[in-house]
């Protein structure tokens, strides 16, 4: 089975050494499709990470053409900007909604979930993110939202009430690293290929 060109975007201090990053690359490698997965290590500053994200972005869509964005906490919110700009489909697996407002009570130092680094969230990190904020989904028919209730970090009633527009699949319990993730990864192949198909049926 060819997969389609994937973008994986990790979350708020994690990495491509990440759980879901590595059953992605994973997948893709039984696949014998792993020149199609992008899994870059993005930079603590939001400004800097979605530069790196897009970089990786136009260089999976000049090999391959159209691209699957998807993206974990934070980086669901990275892959919403992304697939409004560059029109993506996007897959958003227990995405973080406005984190500009959460991250408001978690300025100071963190230290880094795979690296032992250290890093302090200041308040341009809250306004370049804020500036990242897609106030309108105007394609909300190419997003797939994930969610699962017991998300114990992020309150999956914002995601569902923000994306409600969006095809969805809502599971009761699991957790923020949304448990049996590899079991839903045909279903979210298989939605990024109907609207690859539907979009080059319309060319």
């Amino acid at each position: 089975m060819t997969l389609p060109a994937c973008l994986y975007l990790h979350g708020f201090l994690s990495s491509s050494a990440s759980q879901k990053a590595q059953q992605m690359r994973h997948w893709y490698e039984q696949q014998g499709c792993s020149e199609r997965l992008a899994t870059p290590d993005l930079s603590f500053a939001p400004r800097d990470a979605i530069a790196e994200a897009e970089t990786a972005l136009l260089a999976l869509q000049q090999r391959f053409g159209s691209v699957l964005i998807m993206g974990s906490s934070l980086g669901g919110y990275y892959a919403t900007y992304l697939a409004e700009r560059y029109a993506c489909t996007a897959a958003l697996i227990n995405p973080a909604v406005a984190p500009y407002r959460l991250f408001a009570d978690y300025l100071g130092e963190h230290e880094h979930f795979y690296r032992g680094t250290r890093h302090t969230l200041t308040l341009e990190h809250i306004e370049q993110l804020r500036a990242l904020d897609c106030t309108t989904l105007t394609h909300p028919e190419r997003l797939l939202l994930l969610l699962q209730t017991a998300d114990e970090t992020l309150d999956y009633r914002l995601a569902a009430d923000y994306y409600r527009q969006c095809p969805s699949w809502l599971e009761g319990g699991g957790n923020h690293s949304f448990v049996h993730f590899t079991e839903r990864l045909p279903m979210i192949v298989a939605f990024a290929q109907r609207h690859a198909e539907t979009s080059n049926n319309g060319q």
